[in-house]
């Protein structure tokens, strides 16, 4: 692929992945993004395959932004619970994080995906794991280096703090209302700290 093809393949997936989230797979229509690319109907499938390799680049392009935030995140401090807690704020600002995306992929495009797009559906199990599995890590070197407790194994209380972030999230979307978001991650962070800070 020449560096042109390339730089024309990225200006594509960058262009719509904020329209693919909001509208969905079967939502956005082939005009929606002529419009949004100013490219035709040729010149964006010479880059993709089909509508739904396009829609799997777009996803994993929010996907990748999003888990690279995460990351940041976790890096900025050294302690268990000084991560988590880094990780709460960011969630406290998730909303404004995910406006130029469209919002949340995780639960737009996994909404969305879940009765036609397996690829997708697939692609978002996959990232909730990845932030799963991070979560999981934090808590793991945390019981390690015995900073914190845990009555239960480390994904599973992983599994159980994204469920109540991505739930507020949800509400906070659905609802228009970000006091579900706010809410939730403050009472998160008084668990967090009754529950397994020593």
């Amino acid at each position: 692929m020449t560096k042109k093809a390339e730089r024309t393949t990225a200006y594509i997936i960058e262009t719509v992945a904020p329209i693919f989230n909001k509208h969905g797979y079967v939502g956005t229509s082939m005009s929606d993004l002529t419009e949004a690319t100013g490219l035709t109907k040729g010149a964006i499938y010479g880059n993709f395959e089909n509508k739904e390799a396009l829609a799997l680049s777009a996803f994993e392009y929010n996907r990748n932004l999003l888990l690279s935030a995460i990351d940041a995140k976790l890096e900025e401090n050294e302690g268990a619970m000084d991560k988590l807690f880094t990780l709460i704020q960011f969630y406290k600002q998730y909303d404004v994080f995910t406006l130029p995306m469209g919002g949340c992929p995780i639960l737009n495009v996994g909404v969305d995906a879940q009765g036609n797009n397996t690829l997708l559906a697939a692609a978002v199990r996959e990232t909730i794991k990845d932030i799963e599995g991070k979560i999981a890590l934090v808590l793991e070197n945390g019981a390690k280096s015995d900073e914190l407790y845990l009555s239960v194994p480390p994904l599973q209380f992983a599994k159980q703090l994204f469920t109540m972030i991505q739930g507020a999230v949800a509400m906070s979307t659905m609802t228009r209302d970000r006091k579900y978001l706010i809410n939730t991650l403050t009472y998160l962070e008084h668990l967090v700290k009754k529950e397994i800070k020593k």
